[in-house]
């Protein structure tokens, strides 16, 4: 049996992505008739049909999706050769696909790009930004090769590593309505309603619920913000209070505004995590290791 071209396998796993063989072949650079040719052309060698085509409608056979995602195992595998050859020839060149969640990229991505350019000038990073589930899932998919989030989150077949713990702080307009001298961390006595979080699937929403400890309560206002900037603002005309990472407030979102902020002083884990995490056999291993401890040494001077 002949094997089939790494270039008929990019083909097709365009095709499965856009679902459409005009988009594919502008992602692939490619004519469309050099696409369509190409499909034909790999289900010649595979000697079976693998898409149904229609003037509407792109299909994949049950054995199509199977040969996709054989592809892009394959198509990964030998981008994490040639990026391996590449490496060797030149330390840490190349580049490197990072993937960050929301609630770090504006605190900490410009120091972290800074310090990067600066330690190792050959390396071209490029940066996607997603919330935790999708970022870690292009991490598996091997679309990216390392990830910046808050730590802890699960995941399978992936290593993790802290380097820095982000303190949480209370935050409430400085007349609230809401909040009482006689509080001291109990935030069980706060009106229905009162506490103001990030909207389900930001991870900083959990890591705030562990702090005040009100998981499932009535405490919490169902209305969510899709992001800190929105739930700052909204703290600020005292709708309610809320739980702010160290690194917004070092960087300024509490900047003209009325908000006031408090210790958490009470509870044990009263911070998140900020770490990176990489798949358990990346070709990149070591150099991410070194990353890291270049960011954990310099951590101190931006945040």
């Amino acid at each position: 049996m002949r094997l089939p071209s790494l270039k008929y396998l990019h083909y097709l796993v365009n095709v499965h992505q856009y679902r459409h063989f005009g988009k594919a072949a502008k992602a692939c650079y490619v004519s469309q008739s050099t696409l369509s040719t190409g499909i034909a052309n790999l289900e010649k060698v595979l000697n079976v049909q693998l898409i149904e085509r229609d003037s509407k409608h792109v299909l994949f056979t049950p054995l199509a999706e199977d040969v996709v995602k054989q592809s892009k195992q394959i198509l990964l595998g030998i981008d994490e050769l040639s990026q391996m050859v590449e490496r060797y020839s030149k330390p840490f060149g190349g580049r490197l696909r990072l993937g960050i969640i929301p609630t770090i990229s504006p605190f900490l991505l410009p120091q972290i790009m800074l310090l990067i350019r600066r330690t190792f000038p050959q390396l071209e990073v490029f940066v996607k930004e997603e919330k935790s589930d999708v970022v870690l899932d292009w991490l598996h998919q091997g679309e990216l090769d390392l990830v910046l989030l808050a730590l802890p989150y699960p995941a399978n077949g992936l290593e993790m590593v802290s380097f820095y713990q982000d303190p949480f702080y209370f935050a409430y307009h400085k007349d609230s309505q809401y909040v009482s001298e006689e509080m001291h961390d109990d935030y069980s006595g706060l009106p229905e309603g009162a506490i103001l979080l990030l909207e389900d699937g930001h991870c900083l929403r959990d890591h705030a619920l562990d702090v005040c400890k009100l998981r499932g309560s009535n405490k919490i206002n169902s209305f969510a913000a899709t992001s800190l900037h929105t739930l700052v603002q909204m703290v600020n005309n005292d709708l309610g209070v809320t739980f702010l990472p160290h690194m917004a407030i070092k960087s300024g979102i509490l900047n003209n505004t009325d908000i006031v902020t408090s210790v958490i002083s009470r509870q044990q884990y009263n911070y998140r995590e900020i770490g990176f995490s990489w798949r358990n056999h990346s070709t990149r291993k070591d150099e991410i290791q070194i990353l890291i401890e270049v960011i954990r040494e310099q951590i101190s001077v931006f945040l």
